[in-house]
């Protein structure tokens, strides 16, 4: 089994910072594509950012030049460093980690809890 455990959201001014975590933790043979997505009320989830195993990472272009997106191979954790926040950012962010476990032969997908990002004055 494998658990995802977010923390660091909260409310922020614009303007401000936040930094996000994800931990990955279980039977973890391997850890591929790591994202962070998000969804504001009313609309659909999207697709924040996203760091493969090997490094390369993808953004938004809402929050490109803003969010840096970065990981810990040896605490398989993936970060979100938040800049520059605006009240479009306020959200529920989710992490997104590709595991293959020592219960299956493929990668799967797990989703974290979810934490609420709010930016607001």
């Amino acid at each position: 089994q494998v658990h995802l455990v977010e923390s660091g959201g909260g409310l922020v001014q614009p303007g401000g910072s936040l930094r996000l975590s994800c931990a990955a933790s279980g039977s973890i043979v391997s850890i591929s594509d790591m994202r962070w997505y998000r969804q504001a009320p009313g609309k659909q989830r999207e697709l924040v950012a996203a760091i493969s195993s090997g490094g390369t990472t993808n953004y938004s272009n809402a929050v490109k030049g803003r969010f840096t997106i970065s990981k810990d191979n040896a605490k398989n954790t993936v970060l979100l460093q938040m800049n520059s926040l605006n009240p479009e950012d306020t959200a529920v962010y989710y992490c997104y980690v590709d595991v293959k476990s020592t219960r299956s032969s493929d990668y799967r997908t797990y989703w974290g809890q979810g934490t609420q990002i709010t930016v607001s004055s």
